[in-house]
C-alpha cells in the first residue's frame, strides 16, 4: 500500500491538534485582549497609549533575553529525553531550566527597574514611561519561571497547561489592568495638576495598565504550580520507573539549553527589536521635525493601542502551529521521507494562509466599521493603518511558519540571519518613508510590510534550496484569495445594507462578520482549498469532515502525497 497521509496518521500529524489547542487558546487570550483594551484605551487617551505602548516594547525585548525562546528549548531537551526513556534526566532538564530561569530573570528584572529612568528619557525620548517600566520590571522574573513550566509540560507531550494558564493570566490581566489604569490615572492627574505636568495623568494610568501584565503573570505562574504540585505523583512513579543509571550533568544540560535556546533568541530578537527600533525612530524624526511630544506619543497611541491589538489576533494563529511543527518535521526529516517533508510543509501553509488571507480582507473591507465598534473612533488615521497594514497578517503569518519550517529542517541559524537581512532594508525603508515621503505613523506599517516582504522572499529561497519544496501558489495562495475575495465583496453590501436600515455600532458589523465566516467556509470548502486530509488532522476532524460530506461541501477527492 503506497505511504500516504491517510495511512499515515499518528504521532507526526499529532502538531495539527496540538497546535489547534494552543491557537484555540492563543485566538481566545487575543480577543480578551482586544476588549479589554477598549475601555482601557478610553481611560489612557492615545498619549497614555503612548506610554503604555512604549514600555511595554522595551519589556517584549528584556522578556525576549530572559524566557521567551525557553518553552521551546526546554520543550525539546525534555521530550528527547522521554523518548529515550530518561525520565530523571527528562526532571534533571526541569530543575536546570528553573535554576537559570530564576537567575537570568533576576538579574534582567533588576536592570530594568535600576535603569527605566535611563532608557525612557535617554533611549525613548519619553520620561514619563518610567513609571510603567518600574511596574513592568518584576514581571519579567515571573514570566521567566512559568516559561520553564510551560516548556516542561510541552516537553511530556500536552499543552493544556500552557493553553489553560495563558487564558487565566490573560483574564486577570485584563480586570487589574483597566482598574489599575481608572485609579491611577486619577491620582496622576492630581498630582500633575501640582506639579503643572499635564502628561502626569497618562504616565501614571500607563503604569496601572501595566500593573495587570504584573499580577496575570503571578496568576499564570499559580495555576501551573498547582498543575505540577496536582501531578507530582505521576512524576515521581516516572522518576522510580527510570531504570537509566546514567544521571546528566547539569554543566551538560545548562550548554544544551543554551545551545538550543540562542539560535531562537536571535531570530526572536530581530523580530522584537524591529518594534522598538521603529518606534525610538518615529520619535526622534517627529521629534526633529517639530512635533511635540503629546504629538507624536498621541500617533504612536493610535498605532500601539488600536491597530496593533487587532492585527495580533490572526497573527497568533500561525505562531500556535509553528510551535508545534518543529518536533514532528525533524522527525519526518530525519526519516529521510522527501515527500512527506513537503507534504507537512504544504499543509501547514495552506492552513495558516487560509486563516490569514480572510482576515486580511476582512480587516481592509471592515477597517473603519472595527474602529468604531472597538473604540468608537470614526477618525481617518485608526482606519487606514488598517487597511494599510492588514496585507501584513498574510505576510507575516507566512515568515513565521518559514521560520519554523527551517528550524525542522535543521537550519536553525537562517532565520536569524534573513530577519537581520531584512531588518536592515526594513530600517532604511522606515527613514526614507519618514524624512523623504513624510508618511509619519504610516510609515511604521508600510515598513512593516517591506520587513515581511523580504523574510518571506529569503526564507522560501532557503526552504527551497535544502529540501526543493515549491509552494502551491494555486491551492496556497489563489483559492483562498478567491473565496475571500466573494466573502469581502459579499461583507461589504451586508455591512452596507444593515448601516442603511438599522445604523449603529454594533449591529451591523457583528451580523456582517457572521455572515464573512460562513460565506467564506463554504466557498473555501467548495473549489478544494482544503482536503480530506487537512480536515482530519483537525480535533474532531473525522465528525467535521462527515457534515462537511453530509451538506457536499467538499469537491471530489484531491491527490495525495505519496513516498
Amino acid at each position: 500500500m503506497p505511504d500516504t497521509p491517510r495511512n499515515r496518521k499518528g504521532k507526526n500529524d499529532d502538531y495539527i491538534v496540538q497546535g489547534t489547542i494552543l491557537a484555540a487558546a492563543v485566538v481566545i487570550t487575543k480577543v480578551i485582549g482586544v476588549v479589554y483594551r477598549i475601555p482601557l484605551t478610553n481611560i489612557l487617551g492615545d498619549e497614555g497609549n503612548g506610554f503604555y505602548g512604549y514600555a511595554y516594547q522595551v519589556y517584549a525585548i528584556a522578556l525576549m533575553l530572559s524566557s521567551l525562546s525557553l518553552p521551546t528549548a526546554v520543550s525539546k531537551l525534555v521530550s528527547s529525553r522521554m523518548a529515550a526513556g530518561e525520565r530523571r534526566n527528562a526532571f534533571r532538564v526541569f530543575i536546570c531550566s528553573m535554576a537559570f530561569a530564576v537567575i537570568v530573570g533576576l538579574i534582567i528584572s533588576l536592570a530594568i527597574f535600576l535603569g527605566a529612568g535611563a532608557i525612557s528619557e535617554h533611549m525613548m525620548r519619553a520620561p514619563l514611561s518610567l513609571y510603567a517600566l518600574r511596574v513592568l520590571a518584576p514581571g519579567l522574573l515571573i514570566v521567566a519561571v512559568m516559561a520553564v513550566l510551560r516548556g516542561y509540560f510541552q516537553g511530556l507531550g500536552t499543552m493544556m497547561p500552557t493553553a489553560i494558564s495563558q487564558i487565566i493570566e490573560q483574564i486577570i490581566n485584563a480586570v487589574v489592568s483597566i482598574v489599575g489604569a481608572g485609579v491611577l490615572f486619577g491620582i496622576g492627574t492630581r498630582a500633575g495638576e501640582k506639579a503643572g505636568e499635564e502628561l502626569l495623568g497618562p504616565a501614571y494610568g500607563a503604569a496601572g495598565a501595566t500593573l495587570g501584565t504584573v499580577m496575570g503573570a503571578v496568576a499564570g505562574l499559580l495555576f501551573l504550580l498547582f498543575v505540577l504540585w496536582a501531578f507530582r505523583g505521576g512524576i515521581k512513579r516516572q522518576l522510580r520507573r527510570d531504570r537509566n543509571r546514567q544521571k546528566e550533568r547539569y554543566s551538560t544540560i545548562l550548554k544544551a539549553l543554551v545551545l538550543t535556546a540562542v539560535p531562537v533568541i536571535f531570530s526572536t530578537a530581530i523580530y522584537n527589536i524591529n518594534q522598538i527600533l521603529d518606534l525610538t525612530i518615529f520619535n526622534h524624526i517627529m521629534d526633529a521635525r517639530g512635533f511635540a511630544e503629546q504629538e507624536y506619543m498621541a500617533l504612536q497611541g493610535i498605532y500601539t493601542g488600536k491597530y496593533d491589538p487587532l492585527i495580533n489576533v490572526p497573527m497568533s494563529i500561525p505562531y500556535a502551529l509553528s510551535s508545534s511543527i518543529v518536533p514532528s518535521l525533524t522527525a519526518v526529516v530525519m526519516a529521510g521521507k522527501k515527500k512527506r517533508t513537503h507534504y507537512q510543509i504544504d499543509q501547514t501553509l495552506r492552513l495558516t494562509t487560509m486563516m490569514t488571507i480572510p482576515s486580511c480582507v476582512g480587516f481592509f473591507v471592515l477597517a473603519s466599521p472595527l474602529m468604531v465598534l472597538l473604540y468608537n473612533d470614526d477618525s481617518a488615521t485608526p482606519a487606514n493603518l488598517l487597511m494599510l497594514g492588514s496585507i501584513v497578517i498574510v505576510l507575516y503569518g507566512w515568515s513565521t511558519i518559514t521560520n519554523s519550517v527551517l528550524h525542522g529542517l535543521n537550519y536553525m541559524s537562517t532565520p536569524a540571519k534573513n530577519a537581520a537581512a531584512a531588518l536592515v532594508v526594513h530600517l532604511i525603508s522606515l527613514v526614507i518613508m519618514m524624512t523623504v515621503f513624510r508618511m509619519d505613523v504610516y510609515a511604521l506599517v508600510a515598513s512593516n510590510i517591506v520587513f515581511a516582504l523580504v523574510m518571506c522572499f529569503l526564507n522560501q529561497r532557503k526552504i527551497h534550496q535544502v529540501c526543493g519544496f515549491r509552494v502551491n501558489i494555486k491551492k496556497t495562495f489563489v483559492k483562498p484569495f478567491i473565496a475571500a475575495a466573494a466573502m469581502g465583496v459579499v461583507t461589504y453590501l451586508v455591512h452596507l445594507g444593515l448601516d442603511t436600515l438599522i445604523g449603529g455600532r454594533v449591529i451591523p458589523t457583528v451580523i456582517a462578520i457572521l455572515v464573512a465566516v460562513v460565506v467564506y467556509v463554504v466557498i473555501v470548502l467548495k473549489i478544494g482549498t482544503l482536503s480530506a486530509d487537512d480536515i482530519e488532522a483537525l480535533p474532531m476532524g473525522v465528525r467535521i469532515l462527515g457534515y462537511c460530506r453530509r451538506l457536499h461541501l467538499m469537491p471530489e477527492e484531491p491527490e495525495e502525497y505519496e513516498d
